[in-house]
């Protein structure tokens, strides 16, 4: 059975694939190995901003796989042009506003009278809230079974990364996998848990006025919706990291959960705004 992470990977190699495709169309040439160099690079930028009104990262991800494509040719003796290689054919990036939930929003999602609810928001309310606890991939958590959850810690080897994780099991972890037998929730798909997570977030009012920026056809596009209209099902890891980090876990320590190999990428990662921060270190004994 194919993973979701390889559907995905399939899905971006099409959809580069169909851009190139489009854009050969486009501009009436053929694309060879041996014209794809800065002047390549750069008109075909322009037409999957202007052309496409694509946003930033989705450029940056049509650019990593022509990449990654470059660089197997290469390997494979294909291609030897190496234009690819310069620093300015460059995978285009912008760190997206992603949010997180706060403490108490993740109580007020796992405190809901479901009762009258159907029954795909009570197990998608108890997976997501376990995400919040564990800090695991939601596509890594679907993958917890008996041989993975000890006494008091569950240990997993990631998909993504290969590496074998041991995450402390709390009492509400421990209650919720109490409630299934000591198994997961029942999984469901990507598109359909993203749906149902952000009903139980207007259900638990978290729909503060949220403002998410992001690069598009060369200019910046803010929308303002309410903050349960942006939760994911990777809000949950975002939201374990972040409030440990707010917590006073030891940075180190939550990178060995979340995988992150350098404190800036997770710093980056993390969501602590500048007020936050102002307020978490107003009682450090630095500032008295």
């Amino acid at each position: 059975m194919q993973s979701s992470k390889a559907r995905k990977t399939i899905d971006s190699y099409k959809a580069c694939r169909r851009n190139l495709r489009e854009f050969e169309q486009w501009r009436g040439l053929r694309i060879t190995f041996d014209n794809i160099d800065l002047d390549f690079y750069y008109k075909l930028v322009n037409y999957l901003i202007e052309e496409k009104n694509y946003a930033k990262n989705t450029i940056g991800y049509c650019i990593k796989e022509l990449k990654l494509f470059l660089n197997e040719a290469t390997e494979r003796g294909l291609n030897t042009n190496m234009a690819f290689k310069s620093r300015k054919f460059k995978v285009l990036r912008e760190d997206a506003e992603n949010i997180y939930l706060t403490e108490q929003e993740i109580d007020d999602i796992y405190n809901l009278d479901l009762s009258n609810q159907p029954p795909r928001l009570d197990k998608v309310r108890d997976m997501f809230v376990l995400a919040c606890n564990v800090g695991l991939r939601i596509s890594d958590l679907k993958r917890v079974n008996s041989s993975n959850i000890k006494e008091k810690t569950i240990n997993i080897r990631t998909q993504k990364t290969g590496e074998l994780v041991v995450i402390p099991i709390n009492s509400r972890v421990r209650e919720i996998l109490d409630k299934y037998d000591g198994a997961m929730p029942p999984a469901y798909s990507e598109q359909k848990f993203n749906d149902y997570i952000k009903e139980l977030g207007e259900l638990a009012g978290i729909d503060d006025p949220t403002n998410k920026s992001m690069t598009k056809a060369g200019s910046v596009a803010t929308e303002t919706k309410p903050k349960y209209m942006l939760i994911t099902s990777h809000t949950a890891r975002r939201s374990f990291a972040t409030n440990a980090y707010k917590n006073g876990v030891p940075t180190i320590a939550i990178m060995k959960i979340t995988g992150h190999r350098s404190v800036k990428t997770f710093l980056n990662y993390i969501k602590i705004g500048k007020e936050e921060n102002a307020e978490q270190i107003a009682n450090h004994p630095f500032f008295k």
